[in-house]
């Protein structure tokens, strides 16, 4: 096991009390997330939630012809399976592997245990789930009313912000089914960032040159969306 691929760089699990985190700790099973792999289907049963560590996971809308769009993403910050501490047992969207990498597993039942003890896990899962409520409501916004350009930075820096390095792994093409355009829309923005020195794409490798470029060209979506998660939840592991 390496440091990337432990539980406690999943920011959840780390900010748990030493008490909890030991409860959960023989149960949470590591993982492999295979790129574009699909963790559940909308109106899919969970019987697992993931604490991702070093992968991206990607949460769609698909409609009836098979168009898609990302409503959110989750990484190393949150947890896949709200539905079952929320009450809801099943997701109306598709769970997909953006980047790939590590999560560790849990069964439900074990989530639901802890969580009714009405500990510090309850409260954290709560603020996680007010913090990814306010991403799904900003993305719909951008979507609506924000460019390619500017989507597509919003989407690099809050994936960014999920990774452990600088480098995803992701095609032009599942790029553009979570923004729900044309591929050809993504490559001309892909290509007005690289020319601009700010990434680096080759061979389905999106590595980040230049963050506070990003940051001068996204939309306020982004900023929006990364106020309210560092106000509801807690710092990254090593960071005070």
């Amino acid at each position: 096991m390496t440091d990337l691929d432990h539980p406690q760089q999943n920011h959840l699990l780390n900010a748990l009390p030493i008490a909890e985190y030991e409860r959960l700790l023989p149960h949470l099973e590591c993982v492999d997330m295979l790129l574009g792999e699909v963790i559940y289907e909308s109106g899919d049963e969970l019987r697992y939630v993931y604490f991702p560590t070093n992968c991206i996971i990607s949460l769609l809308y698909v409609m009836e012809n098979g168009a898609s769009a990302e409503i959110a993403v989750v990484g190393n910050d949150g947890i896949i399976g709200v539905a079952l501490f929320m009450g809801g047992g099943s997701m109306p969207n598709r769970a997909v592997v953006q980047s790939a990498g590590h999560a560790y597993r849990l069964r439900g039942q074990l989530l639901m245990q802890e969580f009714n003890r009405y500990d510090a896990l309850l409260h954290l899962l709560l603020r996680y789930t007010q913090a990814l409520i306010t991403q799904m409501a900003q993305t719909a916004v951008c979507n609506r009313h924000h460019s390619v350009d500017q989507q597509l930075c919003r989407w690099l820096l809050l994936s960014l912000d999920r990774l452990p390095t600088n480098e995803l792994k992701m095609t032009q093409e599942l790029i553009a089914n979570m923004l729900g355009v044309r591929r050809e829309g993504v490559t001309e923005a892909a290509g007005k960032l690289q020319l601009a020195g700010l990434i680096h794409y080759s061979r389905g490798r999106i590595t980040i040159l230049n963050r506070s470029g990003l940051e001068e060209r996204v939309c306020e979506c982004y900023h929006v969306v990364k106020a309210e998660a560092d106000r509801l939840l807690p710092p990254p592991p090593g960071i005070s």
